[in-house]
């Protein structure tokens, strides 16, 4: 079994093998220590960090990378994007993500190639190919190299690497788009994912930091660690109040907590295998 500075020394080999590379960046976990790893190995000269602004990416999250950019000195660009713009993405299938991958790339690639950059890469890690995960198959099919899974490295050693490097994100909540948030087959638009950030936003501000509002019809299920379930309780009222006002006509809680890709759990096991052969 290899090392965490084993995973981490091959790491820097397959990014110097790139040369020059475009990161896709989130400022999430997972692309925050990628590019981290991408200037220490190849210099701010050879790494161009892109976050992509668009109608399911919160306001707060593309400040913090636009923040965190600047703190990494990292060269940063911000384009603007829209899944809904996507034919099919706002119908809401089991593999949205792979419409939403493949547009993102779509516009990450010819900007790496009119920069001179040779590789995209984004910040797929081992854990993923446990899970549904229909984005692997759009880098695949696109070139887009996932350099984190190809050096088998998994979330909790991306979080000690981080917070071995100083690195703020190393204890960030994970995160996936507004988007996933609302049940497969229930059309996706501007209004719910409006609605589902100023929910979150304001459930942010009490304190809960691992949160999801997950959206069915006019009805908002509050997703929150089991541990901070009491305390949820504890301010009902004003978290009720609050969430009728954004436009929800019933607010509830999941009493079995926040778990990641909930909304997957209806997916059957043939829905959530993953291609591992995709990124190999």
């Amino acid at each position: 079994m290899e090392s965490i500075e084993q995973k981490y020394e091959k790491l820097g080999d397959i990014l110097k093998s790139m040369d020059r590379v475009v990161v896709a960046f989130s400022g999430g976990v997972d692309s925050a220590f990628l590019l981290k790893a991408a200037l220490e190995f190849l210099g701010p000269e050879r790494v161009l960090a892109i976050t992509a602004d668009s109608e399911t990416y919160p306001v707060r999250e593309k400040e913090e990378a636009i923040a965190l950019a600047k703190e990494l000195q990292a060269p940063h660009v911000v384009i603007h994007t829209s899944e809904l713009d996507i034919p099919g993405y706002a119908e809401n299938p089991t593999n949205r993500c792979y419409f939403c991958k493949n547009s993102l790339f779509d516009h990450l690639i010819p900007i790496a190639k009119e920069r001179g950059f040779e590789h995209v890469i984004f910040g797929a890690i081992a854990d993923d190919l446990g899970e549904h995960r229909p984005g692997l198959q759009a880098a695949h099919e696109q070139g887009v190299r996932a350099p984190l899974l190809e050096a088998g490295i998994k979330k909790s050693e991306i979080r000690h690497l981080s917070r071995q490097f100083g690195l703020r994100t190393w204890d960030k909540p994970s995160f996936a788009c507004l988007s996933s948030r609302i049940p497969y087959g229930e059309a996706i638009t501007a209004l719910k994912l409006s609605m589902i950030d100023q929910a979150e936003d304001f459930l942010i501000q009490l304190g809960f930091r691992q949160v999801r509002v997950r959206q069915h019809d006019n009805l908002a299920r509050i997703e929150v660690p089991a541990a901070e379930l009491a305390e949820v309780i504890a301010v009902a009222e004003t978290i009720h109040a609050k969430l009728k006002e954004i436009g929800y006509a019933y607010i509830t809680m999941d009493l079995k907590g926040y778990r990641s890709g909930s909304l997957n759990e209806v997916l059957s096991p043939e829905q959530q295998a993953v291609n591992a052969e995709a990124v190999k």
